[in-house]
């Protein structure tokens, strides 16, 4: 059977919103427009704005509302001869994307800025997350989730993803660097919660696999973007259908691509010969 992919994030995300227990990973997800852009913005302060369609980050905004001081300004404060300093306060908007950064007045100025980017596509607004981070960038994690030959789900793989300086996304595609999780969660937790944690990954990429699986059963592989909080909850950013696995060839532990590739010759992505890695091969 062909394998099923499935590249609206709205649609994927509904699907994963049926499952009580999973819906309580999903950040704050709504379609965009004006109304729902002002109403998240007072709420969650930053928000990701990015289209229905497409991978590599391409296409993702950052908005934020803040509170800024301006230079204070002298006003009189009734006396002749007493004056008293005021120090101004008002509320910006930012809009980030790629490096850029502009910054504007008003939510109608921001909203008319992200319309001129988004041109009559469907775009989804989400919840910004705080992310942890590895030497002050922002990092997320990929949970690769595979059928295997038997027809069960198995989590096969996960990495970390730190963006590129002043970048608003961790995608590798867009200048991330990759890490192993174990490397990143070491400055953030004991070996024990580490354990823990990537144990609750293991078992999320199953759980989300499953509950996917149930809407469209032709799929046959899932990626996972993980987020982890300041307090270490984990946030599902979105899922992907089509996930690279090349990726997990860097790694040193050989055998973690081997096992990826076999499950993906099982169900049809890639033949017997393509994309092998001797073991005896150096690192990238």
């Amino acid at each position: 059977m062909k394998i099923q992919r499935v590249s609206s994030k709205w649609a994927k995300t509904n699907a994963i919103l049926l499952n009580p227990t999973l819906s309580n990973y999903i950040p704050d997800t709504r379609k965009y427009n004006f109304s729902t852009l002002v109403e998240m913005l007072a709420v969650h302060a930053t928000v990701y704005v990015k289209p229905d369609r497409g991978t590599y980050g391409s296409g993702v905004m950052r908005a934020e509302q803040r509170l800024v001081s301006l230079a204070p300004s002298i006003q009189a404060d009734g006396s002749e001869d007493r004056k008293a300093v005021r120090k101004e306060e008002k509320t910006m908007y930012i809009l980030r994307y790629n490096k850029t950064a502009q910054i504007f007045a008003s939510p109608q100025e921001l909203h008319e800025a992200i319309l001129g980017r988004t041109q009559g596509k469907f775009y989804l607004i989400q919840k910004g997350i705080d992310l942890l981070r590895h030497h002050d960038r922002p990092f997320d994690l990929r949970v690769l989730a595979q059928k295997t030959p038997i027809g069960t789900w198995e989590t096969t793989g996960m990495l970390g993803r730190v963006a590129a300086p002043h970048k608003i996304v961790t995608n590798y595609h867009n200048g991330g660097r990759i890490f192993q999780v174990n490397t990143l969660f070491k400055e953030h937790m004991t070996p024990s919660e580490s354990s823990t944690a990537i144990q609750q990954l293991k078992q999320l990429g199953v759980q989300i696999a499953g509950q996917l699986e149930l809407s469209y059963p032709g799929i046959k592989e899932i990626g996972l973007d993980v987020a982890l909080d300041q307090h270490h909850n984990m946030w599902l950013l979105e899922v992907n259908t089509l996930p690279s696995i090349i990726v997990f060839k860097m790694f040193p532990d050989k055998s973690i691509y081997r096992r990826i590739h076999r499950y993906a010759v099982a169900y049809g992505r890639l033949k017997k010969s393509e994309g092998t890695v001797s073991s005896r091969r150096k690192a990238l």
